[in-house]
C-alpha cells in the first residue's frame, strides 16, 4: 500500500522517515518529493509498505505524530490519473 505523509519538516530524511514507518513493519520503498531546482524537500514523501495490515497500523498510528517540528499528516495515496501531468499528491485536503 501506498503511504502520503504530509507537513514533514524541510530537513526530514528519508531515512528518519523510513525508520518510522519500520516500527509497524516492512517497508518497500520511502521517498520524499523534492524541489527539481533546489534539491529541498517540498514537505511530504511517500512510503510504500506491501503488506496492508501493517500500512494500515502505520497510518492509524502515525497520523498527527510529532516529528521534528511538525505534526505530521498520514493518510493512504490516492492513486493519480494516468493521463495526469501534475505530482502524485494533491496539496488540497
Amino acid at each position: 500500500m501506498k503511504i502520503l505523509i504530509r507537513n514533514l519538516t524541510r530537513n526530514t530524511t528519508e531515512a528518519e522517515l523510513k525508520a518510522l514507518f519500520e516500527t509497524y513493519g516492512t517497508v518497500q520503498s520511502c521517498t520524499l518529493v523534492l524541489d527539481k531546482d533546489t534539491g529541498i524537500s517540498k514537505g511530504f514523501g511517500f512510503v510504500e509498505m506491501p503488506k496492508i495490515g501493517e500500512a494500515k497500523a502505520a497510518m492509524k498510528n502515525l497520523n498527527g505524530k510529532e516529528l521534528g517540528s511538525s505534526k505530521i499528516r498520514v493518510k493512504k495515496a490516492e492513486q493519480k490519473p494516468a493521463d495526469s501531468k501534475s505530482d502524485a499528491a494533491s496539496e488540497d485536503d
